[in-house]
């Protein structure tokens, strides 16, 4: 390989090291300038990280599908954002952590680009995974479709475990106290994940069921939302409502806690 050619090449290597080492462990000082130049590049690194993961979710059910998902994934994420901008700006202003509607956006969109990584880096794994899993149409299929649900569900948990906890980091190093950044970052988790799963609902379906047919959104995707189909799914596991209100319960408890508690430790700046 020619001298001026392996330069260039390792030159394209450090960039690429260092742009997401930039990422994968976010600078606070980012938020001092939210330059457009610096949303875009977050931007892109969301939308091809979500892209690719979300091609791999698709690609079980079928190669259409997975082109579908591929564009529905990052399209969450820009409605969600989108939609919420205005009000996530405030409620930093109003919650005491000094950042203003443009930072607030570059945060919450900083900590998008971690969750978009980790899940793009697993991509080639859920690839294979879809595909080397028994196809639709075939006796285990339903089984499949089941735990290929779960083990993405629990990935994106994961991820957004992973992305909530750079983003407190980030609140915790402009807030003027640790109080300011756990009660922003409540808001911002609560806003977000209540209006999230309400797009996630009307951009179903993701994954696609092995016996309905392709398509990019189900008849009438306005018609009912997303708790109402929990609550529902809840009600008729446990046998009734009581009993579904007793889980619920449970399980806000078993994933507060440990959200709380992680809170409470003072984040290094």
């Amino acid at each position: 390989m020619p001298r001026s050619t392996n330069e260039a090449f390792t030159t394209l290597r450090f960039i690429e090291a260092v742009t997401l080492r930039s990422f994968l462990q976010p600078d606070a000082s980012w938020l001092d300038e939210p330059g457009s130049r610096r949303v875009w590049q977050t931007a892109m690194v969301t939308v091809i990280g979500l892209a690719f993961y979300g091609f791999t979710v698709g690609w079980w059910r079928s190669p259409l599908m997975a082109g579908y998902v591929a564009v529905k994934m990052p399209l969450l994420v820009a409605l969600t954002l989108g939609c919420n901008g205005l009000l996530n700006g405030l409620l930093a202003l109003l919650l005491g952590t000094g950042l203003g509607i443009r930072q607030s956006f570059l945060a919450l969109l900083m900590a998008t680009a971690v969750s978009a990584l980790i899940l793009g880096s697993l991509a080639p794994v859920t690839f294979f995974l879809a595909w080397n899993a028994p196809v639709p149409g075939t006796p285990e299929a339903d089984t499949a479709y089941a735990a290929y649900q779960v083990i993405h569900t629990f990935l994106i948990g994961f991820a957004g475990v992973v992305a909530n906890s750079h983003l407190y980091r980030l609140l915790a190093a402009r807030a003027p106290t640790r109080a300011a950044a756990r009660a922003t970052l409540i808001a911002w988790l609560a806003g977000n994940g209540f209006l999230g799963a309400q797009f996630s609902w009307v951009l179903r379906p993701f994954f696609g069921l092995p016996g309905m047919e392709v398509e990019f959104l189900r008849p009438q995707p306005l018609k009912g939302n997303f708790y109402e189909t929990i609550w529902g799914s809840l009600v008729h596991i446990a046998g009734d409502g009581f009993t579904a209100g007793i889980w619920l319960t449970l399980a806000i408890i078993v994933i507060g806690v440990p959200v709380f508690s992680a809170f409470r430790t003072q984040p290094s700046n």
